[in-house]
C-alpha cells in the first residue's frame, strides 16, 4: 500500500510532547496503572487481558525483564501500532478510490497513476518496483532507530519507554545528536508548534483519544485486508473493496525478482498437515 506506507513511517512513535522539553523522569506503570487507565478508556469494556501480557516480566525468576519494563513496552508497542493503523486507514481509503500523485514515482519513468491502475492497496504495492520498497523500509528503520535511541532521548530530557520513559514519546531531529544524516529543519512530531501552548490536561485528554482511535484503526485496516481475500466481514461486504490474489504478508512480489531469494519465496509451497 503505497500511500498507506509511507504515510506510516510519518507515525511511528511521534509524541504528544513538544520536543526539547525537559521533565521529571515518569514512574514507571504498573498493572493497577493499567486498570486505571482501561477504566478511563472504555469503562463498559474496562481491563481485558485475556492473554495475561500485562503479567509477563521474568525478573523474579532471575531475568532481565522486570514487569513494569514489560508493560512499557506492550503500552509503547500500542499506541506505535495504532498510529500506523490509522495513517494505513485512511491510506486504503485514498488509494482504493484511485487518489493518486500527479508526478513519476522513479526516474525509470513509472508514474503513480502506473502503480495505481494495478488494482487495490495490496495490489498497488506489489507493483512498486524494488527501489521504491527499499527506499521505504529504509526509512522505517531510520525512525525506529531514531525513536530507540537513547541519547536523542535524553537529550530531550526523556527515557526509553522501558525504563521509565514516556511510552509513544518520539525524540526531536534537532537536537544536536550525532550522527546527522543531513539537516532536518522540521520534527517528525508537529513540525509546525501547533501542540506547544496544550496544557498538560489537554494532552492526556488527547492521548487517551488516539489510543482509542488506533485501537478502532486497527480492527478497520485488518477489516479491509480481510475482505480484499474473500473473508466475510459485517459492514464491509458491500463496500466494493476490490480482491486481491496475493500474499498479503510477502513484502516483496515477482516486481522484485531482482532481490536475492525473492522468486524462492515466491516459489514455496507450505507443506499440508
Amino acid at each position: 500500500m503505497v500511500l498507506s506506507l509511507v504515510s506510516a513511517t510519518m507515525g511511528l512513535q511521534t509524541g504528544l510532547a513538544p520536543a526539547k522539553a525537559p521533565r521529571a523522569v515518569t514512574t514507571m506503570e504498573t498493572v493497577s496503572d493499567l486498570k486505571t487507565l482501561a477504566e478511563e478508556l472504555n469503562p463498559v469494556v474496562g481491563f481485558w487481558d485475556p492473554l495475561a501480557l500485562s503479567e509477563a516480566g521474568n525478573a523474579e525468576e532471575g531475568g532481565f525483564l522486570s514487569q513494569e519494563a514489560a508493560i512499557g513496552y506492550l503500552r509503547a508497542s500500542e499506541i506505535k501500532h495504532g498510529r500506523i493503523a490509522m495513517a494505513a486507514f485512511v491510506g486504503y481509503i485514498v488509494q482504493s478510490n484511485g487518489i493518486h500523485f500527479p508526478w513519476a514515482l522513479t526516474t525509470s519513468g513509472i508514474t503513480y497513476a502506473d502503480i495505481a491502475a494495478a488494482g487495490g492497496p495490496a495490489d498497488q504495492w506489489d507493483a512498486l518496483p524494488t527501489a521504491a520498497k527499499l527506499q521505504i523500509f529504509g526509512a522505517i528503520g531510520f525512525l525506529e532507530g531514531w525513536g530507540e535511541n537513547y541519547k536523542a532521548l535524553a537529550a530531550d530530557g526523556e527515557k526509553h519507554y522501558m525504563k521509565g520513559g514516556k511510552p509513544g514519546y518520539f525524540p526531536s531531529f534537532k537536537n544536536g545528536v550525532e550522527p546527522s544524516i543531513h539537516p532536518m529543519p522540521l520534527d517528525l512530531w508537529d513540525p509546525f508548534g501547533f501542540t506547544k501552548k496544550m496544557s498538560d490536561e489537554r494532552k492526556a485528554k488527547a492521548l487517551k483519544a488516539e489510543i482509542n482511535n488506533g485501537r478502532l484503526a486497527m480492527i478497520g485496516i485488518m477489516g479491509f485486508v480481510s475482505a480484499s481475500k474473500g473473508l466475510i466481514v459485517p459492514g464491509m461486504d458491500g463496500l466494493g473493496i476490490k480482491p486481491y490474489a496475493g500474499e498479503i504478508m510477502a513484502p516483496f512480489s515477482s516486481t522484485n525478482a531482482d532481490l536475492p531469494f525473492v522468486t524462492d519465496m515466491l516459489n514455496y509451497v507450505l507443506p499440508k498437515p
